[in-house]
């Protein structure tokens, strides 16, 4: 188990050293240190070698840093150990376009960025609303904490309450789903307010909930701030469903199927790292400054089920989000409409039976 961690160090510890480029020696090692850690990983390369190069040199992820994104980050020097010679992290910027308020999956659809994880509540309106974007697989479950002031104790005694929430962001969306969860409505049950800072709000006491997303949900723990009513990594239904998908645009993923298959093997191999490795993971987050504290990135990596890949249906997933959001009238599509819109599932299943999920 020793070797097959400095296996996992040495091939993720490449792009570091060799300053983003690598020479053909680099990459024969970087190859050989993955195959040593196939013990740890649960898969072998057999047949990503197999495959001939990808189509494109060049593949885009954005630059959103967070704890629970560590497979994005991880997945850099695997996405080189699958023959891209440059990987690219797109800023996390409002696009400028058809779909500027989307933000994620706006990045991906205006064509800025080829691939993204990023929250499910995202998708069902970027697909809903004609965004070109491939929902690829699911990831993990979990991230997201509904906290609130003392004056409420569950989901329900939110009505009347003020809630904090961005305008366009993705918080607004899942606190929406939520509660459309428990038959109420998001558009008249609450009181919304709009801000670039829900949490500070919420700390000042000017709002009764808002959702976080790490590392806030530590941040608020550590301080005993607030109390969680709900936690998508352990509460039921939420648990049971992805919180993050990966996504890739649509025309990437119709032009250079064998390149976006590599990229997806990229993201599940690095999930699966996180999964096994947790410690690993945090470090490499914190050594590349893609997040400051080792011990909040260790607590929440180790917390969450990297490994739920192998296991859960992504369609589930998006199919109950969509109903929500449906259902208070978020999204026009119903959702056997948005999942033959804007899936494609072709090459999870694929590499499903490769990396034996």
């Amino acid at each position: 188990m020793a070797s097959d961690r400095l296996a996992i160090d040495r091939a993720m510890d490449l792009e570091v050293r060799s300053g983003g480029t690598w020479d053909r020696r680099e990459f024969v090692k970087g190859v050989a240190a993955l195959t040593a850690s196939a013990g740890l990983l649960g898969y072998d390369l057999r047949a990503a070698r197999a495959e001939p190069p990808p189509e494109i040199a060049k593949v885009r992820l954005i630059h959103a840093p967070s704890m629970c994104l560590a497979p994005q980050y991880l997945a850099e020097g695997l996405l080189r150990l699958e023959g891209f010679s440059e990987v690219e992290y797109v800023p996390w910027e409002a696009p400028v376009g058809t779909y500027t308020q989307l933000w994620l999956p706006g990045i991906i659809a205006e064509g800025l960025a080829d691939f993204s994880m990023g929250g499910v509540v995202w998708y069902p309106p970027a697909i809903d609303s004609g965004a070109p974007l491939l929902v690829l697989a699911g990831i993990h479950a979990g991230c997201y904490e509904l906290f609130a002031n003392s004056s409420v104790q569950s989901i329900r005694d939110l009505k009347g309450k003020t809630v904090a929430a961005t305008q366009y962001g993705d918080d607004r969306l899942f606190i929406s789903a939520i509660l459309s969860y428990v038959g109420m409505d998001p558009r008249k049950d609450i009181n919304w307010l709009t801000t670039t800072t829900p949490m500070q709000l919420f700390v000042e006491g000017k709002a009764d909930a808002f959702i976080g997303f790490p590392p806030q949900p530590q941040e608020l723990r550590t301080k005993k701030i607030g109390r969680v009513i709900l936690n998508t990594t352990t509460d039921p239904p939420w648990s049971q469903y992805f919180c993050c998908l990966v996504a890739g645009n649509r025309e990437f993923v119709r032009k250079y199927p064998i390149a976006t298959k590599k990229v997806l093997r990229a993201y599940l191999k690095a999930a699966d790292i996180c999964a096994n490795d947790p410690n690993r993971a945090a470090r490499y987050m914190v050594d590349k400054g893609y997040v400051k504290d080792f011990k909040y990135a260790l607590a929440l990596i180790t917390e969450l089920p990297y490994d739920r890949w192998r296991t859960a249906n992504p369609e589930d997933t998006l199919r109950f989000h969509a109903l929500r959001l449906h259902e208070v009238g978020m999204i026009k599509s119903d959702p056997k409409k948005l999942i033959a819109q804007g899936t494609d599932w072709r090459f999870l299943n694929e590499l499903k039976k490769e990396l034996k999920a």
